[in-house]
């Protein structure tokens, strides 16, 4: 197969459009055109048609993963489930297979776009912010695809507990009428709900003057 025209995209810089002689379209990076010593009227054998439209879709797999780490962080989980996607158009392909998938991720793993230690810190450190506890933030971190291998030192690098339950407190209970149980009860079932184990929070509200019942 011979190639009739090698052009540079107009609409993505760094691609090129492999135009060959049979009316196809091959869209391709640079890294493809150099490994390949593609220029217009290079000949390719079947072998090399073959490798280099494998080439040529593990690139645009790469291309769109960026794309994807660009708009926000993601675990390697979520991003090889988001390559391997169906389409909302049935008829179509997904993007990539879990092999490609995994391929490319291990590159970008090997390049720095993709770490899950990393990842992990920033989506504990944000739930943290928001007053959650680390029994929710392990539920985040699950549903995020998160390693669980990673999961204590990312919970290691917060805030102490104790700090965390003592500032909701005192969010909570500013003006509550701290003679009424009630409001202990409401700020401690809050926190129970955000991942708090009843022994931190029981100690958190006997740091706030509150009676628990419990020696």
């Amino acid at each position: 197969m011979r190639i009739s025209k090698l052009l540079p995209s107009q609409r993505v810089e760094g691609r090129w459009l492999c135009h060959m002689e049979d009316g196809t379209i091959l869209r391709v990076g640079e890294g493809e055109v150099a490994a390949f010593g593609l220029y217009s009227g290079r000949e390719l054998d079947d072998a090399a048609l073959d490798a280099l439209n494998a080439a040529a879709r593990v690139g645009q797999v790469r291309e769109r993963a960026l794309e994807l780490l660009a708009a926000r962080p993601l675990s390697r989980k979520e991003l090889v489930d988001k390559l391997t996607a169906q389409p909302r158009n049935r008829e179509k392909e997904p993007l990539a297979d879990r092999e490609i998938a995994e391929q490319v991720a291990d590159r970008l793993e090997e390049l720095g776009y993709l770490d899950d230690g990393a990842y992990g810190q920033l989506v504990a450190r944000h739930y943290a912010d928001k007053g959650y506890g680390p029994a929710r933030i392990r539920e985040e971190l699950y549903r995020r695809g998160v390693p669980r291998e990673v999961w204590d030192q990312a919970l290691e690098e917060l805030e102490g507990t104790a700090a965390a339950i003592d500032a909701f407190l005192e969010k909570k209970l500013r003006g509550a009428d701290l003679t009424d149980p009630r409001s202990y009860k409401r700020a401690a079932d809050a926190l129970a709900r955000r991942g708090f184990r009843w022994e931190d929070i029981r100690d958190g509200l006997r740091r706030y003057g509150a009676e628990t019942g419990e020696e």
